[in-house]
């Protein structure tokens, strides 16, 4: 047995497992990559890239496609990124370039994978010559009309402003975000991403190539269409806001038309810009019909803010928003 190597059925059996061990190993590796996610999204279509002012200029696109998820989109400017965004967005502004030059845009969409699709078509847009001189913003723009298209577009259309100088674009406001541009040529705009069965209240503002915005139009109050087999909207309609001054405070007065939710409402949140200010609860009885409530603030006349509520339903949830109103301390 001298020069031989003898191994027990235990150590067979070792060997046995070990090799078992690694052919799963390699079997499940190449099963992953497999499966790896090496396709790139579509490119995104539809770019365009308007002028907001002399030094910016405001890029949309189209939503791309993807086998998985598109995660984002980069924005190049003569071949050289200068944006990412999430995928939520399909605009970016571009701030920092010259007046009266020449560029050149392309979007790519990104996947989880960091797979990127090919460039978009590109799109071209020269900036406008300075005007030092604009220091008046243009007259607030007409009071917007529109509807709902389906469940997930709206059309608007508003009256023009006018501008010393002259109105370079048209941005649409939705509670106080920027969502949308369109050239100051334009004064309709097709909006799409919207969601099923929500309030959405739209207002304009015009821009100059100085970038000083007017004041906003008035609100449109659009509601989009339901999605099939969904329940009754629970949002509270017709709030009206006023407010007036007492000494260095505010006082706020809110008034609305409740929701049919099949039993009383106990409580409704209100939101001011975007965020929970706080939990109305009746000290009693909850009303009936139309509801009052008043707060007081001490803010500086001039503020703004962006108003909305919701009511707690008798099943304990959280119902729709109303609409959003717009109350500014002192008007």
């Amino acid at each position: 047995m001298e020069g031989k190597t003898v191994r027990s059925p235990h150590t067979h059996a070792a060997l046995a497992c070990s090799a078992a061990l690694l052919l799963a190993a390699l079997t499940t590796a190449c099963g992953s990559e497999a499966h790896a996610d090496t396709s790139e999204p579509t490119a995104p279509r539809g770019v365009t890239a308007q002028a907001s002012s002399a030094t910016s200029a405001h890029v949309m696109w189209e939503a791309a496609t993807d086998d998985t998820a598109v995660t984002g989109y980069d924005v190049y400017r003569e071949g050289k990124k200068v944006k990412s965004v999430a995928a939520s967005r399909v605009m970016i502004d571009i701030d920092g370039l010259t007046a009266s030059t020449a560029y050149t845009f392309t979007v790519r969409a990104r996947d989880k994978a960091g797979n990127l699709s090919a460039p978009s078509a590109a799109a071209s847009v020269t900036t406008p010559a300075p005007t030092p001189a604009d220091h008046k913003p243009p007259t607030r723009p007409g009071k917007p009309r529109g509807k709902a298209d389906g469940s997930r577009a709206a059309t608007l259309s508003w009256g023009g402003s006018t501008d010393d100088v002259g109105v370079t674009a048209y941005d649409i406001y939705q509670e106080g975000s920027r969502i949308h541009s369109v050239p100051g040529t334009q004064t309709t705009a097709r909006l799409t991403g919207l969601r099923p069965g929500t309030i959405y209240t739209f207002t304009v503002r015009a821009r100059d190539a100085a970038d000083t915005s007017s004041p906003d139009s008035a609100s449109l109050d659009l509601t989009t269409a339901s999605a099939p087999g969904a329940p009754a909207s629970t949002a509270p309609t017709d709030l009206r806001i006023t407010n007036r001054a007492e000494g260095k405070e505010h006082t706020v007065e809110l008034d609305w038309k409740q929701p049919e939710t099949g039993g009383k409402i106990p409580a409704y949140q209100l939101y001011m810009n975007g965020r929970l200010t706080t939990t109305i609860v009746w000290g009693g009885e909850p009303p009936a019909g139309r509801a009052h409530y008043e707060l007081t603030v001490n803010d500086p006349r001039g503020t703004r803010y962006a108003m909305k509520l919701r009511a707690k339903l008798p099943d304990g949830k959280w119902g729709d928003f109303s609409a959003a109103r717009t109350v500014v301390l002192g008007d």
